[in-house]
C-alpha cells in the first residue's frame, strides 16, 4: 500500500496534490527511478541507488543539476519520518520536464522529483515462478536502464500473475536468461552460485550488486535449460530482498539455508 504523503520537489504534500506536467515526461516515459528498501526507518544501500539513478539520468540526458545527493537524502528521510515508515520501501522518480523535440512545450522547467513510500512487496511462502513468453532485447538503448518506460516489465508481470505465478524469468532475443520481471535472478547448481551477466540485457540491480560483493558468484550467459537444472533459485530486489523460489515451472526447489538468504537486514516484526 502507498502511504498518504509524498515528497514533490522536496515539499511534503498529500498524494492527491502531487501534479506532474502531462505535456513532458508523461508523453514518452522519459524519466528514471529507483526503489529503495527501508529497514527500521533507514534507507538500505542508499549510495548504490543514488549512483545508479544519476548514471541512468545522465545516459538519458535528464538534468539533475538541482538535485544533489544530500538534499535528496534529506527529503527521503523527512518523508520516511512523516509517513512513520519502519519497514517498507520508497520510490524516487526523476521526471524529465524539458521541451521535447517532437512536441514543443512552453516550459522553463527541466526536472521534477517525486518520492513516495509504501509497504514491502508481499512475499508468499509458496513463491512460484515460470518462464515468461515476453522477451528482452539486449540491443535496446534502454537495456540495463531503470527508466519510467517500464510497460514491458509490467505486462510480463501481469501476464504471469494471471497464470497463478508470483514472478517470471525473462529471456533475451538469444534465449539467454536475463532477470525476472521486477527482480534479478540467482541460481545454484551443485555448489556454485550463478547470475546472468549484464551483457544479457539484465538490469544492474542494487541488491544484485550487494550479493555479488558478499557471496562468491559467477556471472554467466545461460539458457533457460541451465536454470531448469538448478538446485535452488533466488530473486533479489529492493521490494523482495532476497527471496527463495519454491517452484520453477512445476519443479520444487530447495535452498532454504543458503548463505545468500542471510545477507539482508532483519525486518521489523
Amino acid at each position: 500500500m502507498t502511504n498518504g504523503l509524498v515528497s514533490l520537489n522536496s515539499k511534503i504534500i498529500s498524494s492527491a496534490e502531487a501534479l506532474i506536467n502531462p505535456l513532458t515526461s508523461v508523453l514518452y516515459g522519459k524519466g528514471v527511478f529507483t526503489t529503495v528498501a527501508i529497514y527500521k526507518g533507514k534507507p538500505f544501500l542508499w549510495e548504490k541507488h543514488w549512483r545508479r539513478v544519476t548514471r541512468n539520468a545522465e545516459f538519458l540526458g535528464i538534468d539533475l543539476t538541482n538535485s544533489a545527493e544530500r538534499p535528496m537524502r534529506d527529503a527521503l528521510d523527512e518523508l520516511i519520518e512523516a509517513n512513520s515508515i519502519g519497514d517498507g520501501r520508497a520510490r524516487i522518480t526523476f521526471f524529465d520536464e524539458s521541451p521535447s523535440s517532437v512536441w514543443q512545450v512552453d516550459t522553463q522547467k527541466k526536472t521534477s522529483v517525486l518520492i513516495m513510500t509504501g509497504d514491502r512487496r508481499p512475499v508468499p511462502h509458496d513463491f512460484r515462478v515460470q518462464v515468461s513468453q515476453s522477451r528482452i532485447s539486449s540491443f535496446s538503448k534502454t537495456a540495463g536502464i531503470k527508466s519510467c518506460n517500464y510497460l514491458d516489465n509490467l505486462l510480463a508481470y501481469e501476464e504471469t500473475a494471471r497464470h497463478g505465478f508470483q514472478e517470471a524469468i525473462r529471456l533475451n532475443e538469444r534465449g539467454e536468461v536475463t532477470s525476472a520481471c521486477m527482480a534479478n535472478i540467482f541460481w545454484i547448481e551443485g555448489e556454485k552460485l550463478f547470475t546472468p551477466s549484464l551483457t544479457t540485457g539484465c538490469l544492474p540491480g542494487t541488491t544484485r550488486e550487494f550479493v555479488l560483493e558478499n557471496v562468491t558468484c559467477e556471472e554467466v550467459k545461460a539458457g533457460a535449460e541451465l536454470v531448469h537444472r538448478a538446485d535452488a533459485i533466488f530473486l533479489t530486489s529492493a521490494g523482495l530482498g532476497v527471496t527463495r523460489v519454491s517452484e520453477f515451472d512445476g519443479r520444487r526447489l530447495g535452498g532454504e539455508n543458503h548463505a545468500i538468504l542471510q545477507l539482508m537486514p532483519k525486518t521489523l516484526g
